[in-house]
């Protein structure tokens, strides 16, 4: 039986052969896209291994890939199974000492590891880092009741130009440092639109277990301008988990991120969709730049 997964060589070598002879492929040549990745692409490892194929091919055909990752479910299970019991206050996790340094251990270690070794194993170059490796993420105290959650006041994307420079894809996790030192938990999807904004990204792609932003019908809404986003979260249109992500968007919008998509990570291939089709994935909102 022959192996369904070409040998690294191959894929190169595909990927190089689809840039010469679809010049569509080069379309985002020489762009940086953020990819906050979390839910659905993380759950298995085919969806892992279908993603990180994709991101290869992104970066022989000429993008410059961020990737961004979240890893709830795994904190969780991990402090289960170190008897850590978590608190919560209105729904939010409390983060305190003991927390903190699972929450690194996991996202940092066991989650980052993971995605750099798939990205890997299909012939791309990757690194793991975190919000805290070279100041990339400077963050103050979200809320003294959540304890050691933390929000990017700073991001110094210096290390991360240097590594696109080497064609090497770096793989996020979302821990930031404060000032004096202390470690800080991120949601992911802020920490992405924090080093999206930095990065001046030409693309933010928002992966979640959802189709898009959707309207007052339930279809999903291809195309939305920040304004309609007010607008349709005023109304109660936008509502519960998906108002943090459309928060996100704007917010990285207006620091500089050409547009962000709000896309679903279990359909197959969705970054190459968005990036490589006419009709696009999920729901587009674009700046102005």
């Amino acid at each position: 039986m022959s192996d369904p997964h070409p040998a690294s060589e191959d894929w190169a070598a595909t990927a190089h052969t689809l840039s010469q002879a679809l010049p569509f492929f080069q379309r985002y040549a020489g762009a940086t896209v953020v990819i906050k990745l979390g839910g659905h692409a993380m759950g298995s490892d085919a969806a892992m291994r279908s993603f990180a194929r994709d991101v290869v091919l992104m970066s022989h055909v000429g993008v410059n890939p961020v990737i961004v990752h979240g890893g709830g479910p795994m904190i969780n299970a991990t402090l289960k199974a170190q008897g850590v019991e978590s608190r919560f206050v209105d729904g939010k996790r409390v983060t305190d000492a003991s927390t903190i340094e699972v929450v690194e251990m996991v996202l940092s270690g066991l989650v980052g590891k993971r995605i750099v070794q798939a990205i890997q194993a299909e012939g791309g170059q990757a690194v793991g880092i975190s919000g805290k490796d070279a100041r990339l993420m400077i963050c103050e105290q979200t809320d003294p009741a959540l304890g050691f959650v933390g929000t990017p006041v700073e991001c110094n994307p210096g290390f991360l130009e240097r590594l696109k420079d080497g064609k090497t894809i770096p793989v996020i996790a979302p821990i930031g440092a404060g000032r004096a030192g202390e470690t800080f938990n991120v949601n992911g999807d802020t920490a992405a639109g924090a080093i999206a904004a930095s990065l001046r990204a030409d693309r933010l792609l928002l992966l979640t277990d959802v189709a898009g932003v959707k309207d007052a019908g339930g279809n999903v809404i291809s195309e939305i301008t920040p304004e309609a986003i007010r607008d349709l979260t005023e109304a109660g249109v936008i509502s519960g988990g998906m108002i943090p992500k459309t928060e996100t968007a704007l917010s990285a919008i207006d620091g500089g991120v050409r547009a962000v998509v709000i896309l679903d990570g279990r359909a197959p291939h969705a970054c190459l969709l968005e990036l490589y089709t006419q009709a696009g994935a999920g729901t587009l909102i674009r700046g102005a730049r």
